[in-house]
């Protein structure tokens, strides 16, 4: 089997472009594995929807230009997530340096991303499946899934 054959195998159709453009924001599930799909600024970005940091719904967070990158700032506890590489980026200052200057770091591969294209105004994922570990890929789990169903039923008492 070709490269390209592969690839297409490994795709999943998601939606249509325009619908997409529309939404701005898709969640969907594709073979398992809860994915955020949003459009900004004439392209298309694909992420594990739950934030590395502790399972926010990255769907419902804003999207900021910090230090020139474009991120997701997840609504739970503002960790800005990177768009086009998955890092966790934050701000530190040497107190030794007087005055104080923050500067962007990086905390380094934080959350999954997924690539997404398009064929004729469809729009395709293709899961990474890299077998390196990252953060993010704890809120992928069964057991994850099960807390928050219980949670959510918890509260509707």
């Amino acid at each position: 089997m070709s490269s390209n054959e592969e690839e297409e195998t490994s795709s999943c159709f998601i939606g249509k472009r325009d619908d997409i453009i529309r939404a701005r924001r898709v969640v969907t599930s594709v073979n398992g594995r809860d994915i955020l799909v949003l459009y900004h600024q004439g392209a298309f970005y694909a992420m594990d929807v739950r934030c590395y940091h502790s399972g926010g719904p990255l769907q419902d967070g804003d999207i900021e230009e910090f230090d020139g990158r474009l991120c997701i700032v997840c609504p739970w506890h503002k960790y800005k997530i990177t768009l086009a590489e998955g890092e966790g980026i934050y701000q530190a200052v040497d107190p030794s340096v007087k005055p104080l200057r923050p500067v962007w770091c990086s905390k380094g591969l934080k959350q999954r991303l997924h690539r997404v294209t398009e064929v004729h105004g469809d729009l395709f994922i293709t899961l990474d499946d890299s077998p390196t570990p990252v953060e993010s890929d704890r809120y992928q789990t069964e057991k994850y899934r099960a807390t928050l169903i219980q949670g959510a039923s918890g509260k509707r008492k």
